[in-house]
């Protein structure tokens, strides 16, 4: 890329995407922090509800043993019952949804221990210790152990609760840091200068479809015919780039070749396709072509004095330069797999487009896409395909 100001605004949007991506991680940072502090907060005031709760049942269990006073543990069952209500009351108040539910059944049962309790002071009051003691051993205490663990309950579903969003966070900060990362490393590879790509020049009398075209490693300057602006080509490479990933058969493959072809101003595109063994190129898929045209093709082999042949060798963007007033220049792009080149994908172009880096990097993108395509999909049972444009 050689345009300074559109260096300079992928520059810009490259930092403001680093910003961007940097704030929402941070926000959502604070909010994983906000989580936590609630979390503590509420169980702190369970464990007030809780003690309460069991300071409450063990000063019950004082008005019937020897030597103590009623009425100081009354008054302090009355006091931790309080407590314990206030405790829940605020519990509620800051709980999610999850946990209303045991926290009403928790409060519920706090209230039947008061109304327990105050059967106990009237058993008391009416000289009769035996049966007060036997509604605290029984009622009394099963109903301050269930309002304990009740409030357990609502306390590891606070915790559940809190777990489940925070995982939920950290899933978006994730997508966000990924999507940041993979913007940014699509513009860093765009601003990083390229060594101009051998070019190709045909011999008299060949036919420009690329199969017979000789890669030359020097070539004359030509001014490059834009078509489109470089953002225009941007654009466009991004929605083919989006397209692709949604290929599920070979007549949306062609569909794709068309769109390529329009956006790059080719008059035909061609997908020619070998092995990583070194199999014979052959076309499997075209744009712009008849189908008799593609049927008489023979076989291309890889060690063959041609610019398709050739970027199936090298692994490297091939050049056919047009004449003025003559042939057509074409553009040659090898469709690199893990395992090395497969194939190659040949563009014959209008107008001196064959120069335009943005054409070429288009021609690349293309066949990197179609490398994810085709790598799985054995030559042999793809039909030689053709769509006329």
């Amino acid at each position: 890329m050689r345009s300074r100001a559109l260096r300079l605004t992928f520059g810009a949007v490259a930092l403001i995407t680093i910003g961007a991506a940097a704030f929402l991680l941070i926000r959502s940072e604070r909010q994983i922090g906000h989580l936590g502090a609630s979390v503590r907060a509420f169980d702190h005031r369970a464990r007030e509800a809780i003690d309460a709760l069991a300071d409450a049942r063990a000063a019950q269990h004082a008005y019937v043993a020897a030597g103590q006073g009623a009425p100081f543990w009354m008054s302090r069952v009355s006091a931790t019952t309080d407590a314990a209500t206030a405790a829940l009351k605020a519990l509620r108040q800051s709980a999610n949804p999850w946990t209303h539910t045991a926290l009403d059944e928790a409060t519920a049962t706090t209230t039947q221990f008061t109304t327990i309790d105050q059967r106990v002071r009237d058993y008391l009051q009416s000289d009769q210790p035996l049966m007060a003691a036997d509604v605290i051993f029984t009622e009394g205490g099963d109903a301050a152990a269930t309002a304990s663990r009740q409030v357990e309950t609502a306390r590891q579903a606070e915790h559940q609760k809190a777990d489940l969003d925070a995982a939920a966070i950290r899933k978006q900060q994730a997508m966000i840091a990924g999507g940041a990362a993979a913007l940014v490393g699509i513009i860093v590879l765009l601003l990083i200068p390229v060594p101009r790509a051998k070019v190709a020049r045909a011999k008299t009398g060949t036919h420009t479809s690329l199969a017979l075209s000789t890669p030359v490693s020097a070539v004359a300057p030509v001014a490059p015919a834009s078509l489109r602006t470089q953002n225009t080509m941007f654009k466009a490479a991004a929605e083919l780039a989006t397209e692709f990933g949604r290929v599920r058969d070979l007549d949306e493959l062609r569909r794709i070749l068309g769109r390529a072809a329009e956006v790059m101003d080719a008059s035909g595109l061609m997908v020619w396709i070998g092995s990583t063994r070194g199999g014979d190129l052959r076309p499997v898929l075209a744009h712009g072509y008849s189908a008799d045209m593609i049927a008489r093709m023979p076989p291309v082999p890889r060690s063959a004095d041609n610019a398709a042949a050739s970027a199936y060798r090298t692994g490297a963007l091939q050049i056919v330069l047009s004449h003025p007033g003559g042939r057509s220049g074409a553009v040659v792009a090898p469709i690199l797999s893990a395992d090395g080149c497969i194939g190659a994908l040949s563009a014959e172009l209008r107008g001196g487009g064959e120069t335009s880096d943005g054409i070429q990097a288009l021609a690349s993108i293309c066949a990197a896409h179609l490398a994810g395509v085709l790598a799985t999909a054995p030559a042999e049972r793809i039909e030689p395909q053709a769509a006329t444009s």
